[in-house]
């Protein structure tokens, strides 16, 4: 019989330090370096998991718990050009006169602090986590520490900073101004010098034209080539939406008038975005009544706790099949 190798006691170094550290103190270090912990593993295996894996869970609906979810979805995925003015929940800071939410902004640029001091945030912009509020969030913090004049620099964001419902008045509203073009990039954007000139004419002939219809939440009519559409963000849950979608559509009355037809949806964001072809002569202006009377239809539907017919469960086959996965 082979002889047994005399046992060795493990050295208590690697207990002791693990047994000083607490998860919030162990620093960050390279995937492949050995744990601060001390237990002995790479740190991607160890504290690192849990450190990855919290910035890039998906928080699928960012923007829940703000006034106006439906519209800041919509600014996000839908709207080329637009601004909000934003209210901060502990007010402006000294020299800041005020923070402006864009669509997007020159050059990409997460954020930008002007020279009067007033902040500027890019909507539409790559996020380094899978929580866009944090994300948001942490340019806004960023840009009112920046020196006037300057952008903000893109980075990763931590996984203890502050959200956008932690930071935004609650109870401030949410009023989204579309505009025609990217002259708010500028402040004087008639005087200003060929090479900015250049820019904002190439953004602005790329920018869909784009309206807000009035009195409706989150809808937007846009204008295309080929035809018209109206994309409406709605905050509903989205498997009661679909069965209310479905009740109008087996009904015929899911259209928003003669030439028009409900095509399918955007899921974005956690919320549904059901879309409309338009006749390409439809304005904004047509589409404002029919729409509205639809919004009542909806309201009846969403409304009924009846099971579906055979003739509506085809109905929402039919809806489901054609939703297209944005975010």
């Amino acid at each position: 019989m082979a002889k047994k190798r005399p046992q060795t006691k493990k050295p208590q170094k690697a207990q002791i330090s693990k047994a000083q550290l607490v998860d919030g103190e162990v620093p960050v270090v390279g995937a492949r370096e050995p744990c601060p912990c001390g237990s002995g593993r790479r740190y991607k295996a160890c504290h690192g998991r849990a450190a990855a894996h919290a910035v890039t869970e998906l928080v699928h609906r960012p923007f829940e718990g703000l006034p106006g979810e439906c519209d800041w979805v919509a600014l996000r995925e839908l709207v080329p050009a637009a601004t909000v003015e934003l209210t901060l929940k502990d007010g402006l800071p000294e020299g800041v006169p005020s923070v402006t939410l864009a669509t997007v902004l020159p050059m990409a640029w997460p954020g930008l602090r002007r020279e009067d001091g007033a902040v500027l945030i890019g909507l539409q912009n790559d996020t380094s986590s899978g929580d866009l509020s944090r994300d948001l969030a942490d340019v806004l913090t960023q840009a009112l520490a920046t020196e006037p004049g300057n952008p903000v620099a893109a980075r990763r964001t931590g996984t203890d900073g502050p959200r956008l419902q932690e930071l935004l008045d609650p109870k401030a509203p949410f009023e989204p101004v579309v505009h025609e073009g990217f002259e708010f990039w500028v402040p004087d954007a008639e005087n200003a010098n060929a090479e900015v000139t250049a820019s904002l004419e190439r953004a602005n002939a790329a920018a869909i034209p784009t309206v807000k219809l009035p009195g409706l939440d989150a809808a937007y009519w846009c204008e295309t080539p080929e035809k018209n559409h109206l994309r409406w963000v709605m905050p509903h849950p989205e498997e009661k939406l679909l069965d209310a979608l479905a009740r109008l559509h087996a009904a015929g009355t899911s259209s928003l008038g003669e030439g028009t037809r409900l095509v399918g949806s955007f899921r974005a964001h956690g919320l549904m975005v059901p879309v409309w072809d338009l006749p390409t002569g439809m304005s904004a202006a047509d589409v404002e009544k029919p729409a509205a009377e639809f919004a009542e239809r909806l309201a009846a539907a969403l409304a009924d706790e009846s099971p579906l017919t055979g003739e509506e469960r085809r109905a929402r086959g039919g809806l489901t099949n054609r939703q297209v996965t944005l975010s």
